[in-house]
């Protein structure tokens, strides 16, 4: 059918620029959720080296037992003030953070309110917990409404979705859905994984880029992508919701504590984005270039303004061939097909990052085009 994958080795660290095993040179990324090249900034790096040395490479314990480090606590109330937030605890993944949170919180007696298209993490996250689970159409505020008012009889009702939709690019309304949330009395959760670091004027995230900062109740996010690129994952929001997790949420209390490089790697990260949002107001421009030239070449790119711009093909195959043709011309993305999205959905993924050059993404365009010609995805 098309849709078996295969992972490519890279024999390079992480960047715009790759070298793959068996001899691939110079060849462009495209497919990196490392949206503001910070996985191979040097200071980044430095400061993982460091915190390497004198703390160690990992504490082989849990948090609560022996594996709580005073740099674990600092990152924490790092994270907690970039997103102006009570408090912060971390986990090995986010994965792991949406995974923890739904069960701890949410009763038999409660309600959660998920958007069909949440990612995988949220969805898994939901099953575990007891609560009454509804589902709403993808960003359909008049759904989510009805859903609500039939959650009514529920004791507290929370409302779950992606802030910026990995697969497809797009961003939730989140002011329409905190309006609602208030109407409702609801609490609003929103993963900010494909968010933080570069949406909003100081990259904060989509609930600094719609103005709603003090309506959203919790925050799940990652440090493996923008954020340093290693590993890691967060939850932040009040203080309570925090002391709760951090005696009753599982992959928390179950999982050794995060490795001290990736504590140092990730705090030098926020350190520069706190110092400036220069890089994070980078990401727009080098965007819009890619989806207004792909558009103009005659292609469907889903979403709206993200640095996620999924290049819309419908087969799986021919995402899947036109992916390794792309390689074959030194560009570096990846098919995207079912069960990953929707059947008859596929596509290829392409990602911008603050360190690709105008001369990169002009490239990346020129490749797509001769390469959609060529299997008759362009006229």
């Amino acid at each position: 059918a098309g849709t078996w994958k295969s992972e490519r080795v890279i024999a390079s660290r992480q960047g715009p620029h790759l070298r793959l095993a068996g001899g691939g040179a110079g060849i462009l990324n495209f497919c990196a959720n490392n949206y503001l090249g910070l996985s191979s900034h040097p200071e980044v790096i430095r400061a993982g080296v460091e915190t390497l040395e004198q703390f160690g490479a990992g504490l082989s314990s849990v948090r609560f037992i022996c594996g709580t480090q005073s740099i674990h606590k600092d990152l924490e109330e790092k994270i907690a003030r970039f997103h102006q937030r009570e408090d912060a605890i971390l986990y090995a993944s986010c994965f792991d953070a949406n995974a923890g949170i739904f069960e701890a919180l949410l009763t038999p007696e409660d309600a959660v309110l998920s958007d069909e298209l949440n990612h995988a993490s949220i969805i898994d996250g939901i099953r575990l917990c007891k609560a009454n689970k509804y589902r709403y159409k993808h960003m359909d505020m008049q759904d989510l409404e009805a859903k609500l008012q039939e959650a009514q009889k529920h004791r507290l009702r929370l409302v779950a979705t992606d802030g910026a939709f990995s697969m497809d690019g797009d961003i939730a309304p989140l002011w329409e859905i905190c309006q609602l949330a208030e109407k409702y009395e609801a609490l609003v959760f929103i993963d900010e994984c494909h968010a933080t670091g570069f949406l909003g004027p100081n990259g904060r995230g989509t609930d600094e880029l719609l103005g709603v900062m003090d309506k959203v109740t919790i925050i799940n996010s990652t440090l493996g992508k923008a954020l340093g690129g290693a590993a890691g994952g967060y939850t932040t929001g009040p203080k309570p919701l925090v002391d709760l997790l951090r005696q009753r949420s599982r992959p928390y209390l179950f999982s050794n504590s995060l490795p001290p490089a990736v504590v140092g790697c990730a705090a030098k990260a926020l350190d520069l984005l706190m110092e400036s949002n220069a890089i994070a107001q980078s990401m727009a421009a080098k965007t819009q270039r890619f989806r207004s030239k792909m558009t103009a070449a005659g292609f469907t790119i889903s979403g709206q303004d993200h640095p996620i711009c999924p290049v819309m093909l419908g087969d799986a195959r021919l995402a899947s061939v036109m992916a390794d043709d792309m390689l074959s011309r030194g560009i570096y993305v990846i098919g995207f097909s079912y069960p990953v999205v929707p059947k008859g959905k596929a596509r290829i993924r392409v990602q911008i990052s603050a360190v690709h050059s105008d001369e990169d993404i002009d490239r990346c365009v020129e490749a797509f085009t001769e390469v959609g010609r060529k299997h008759g995805a362009l006229p």
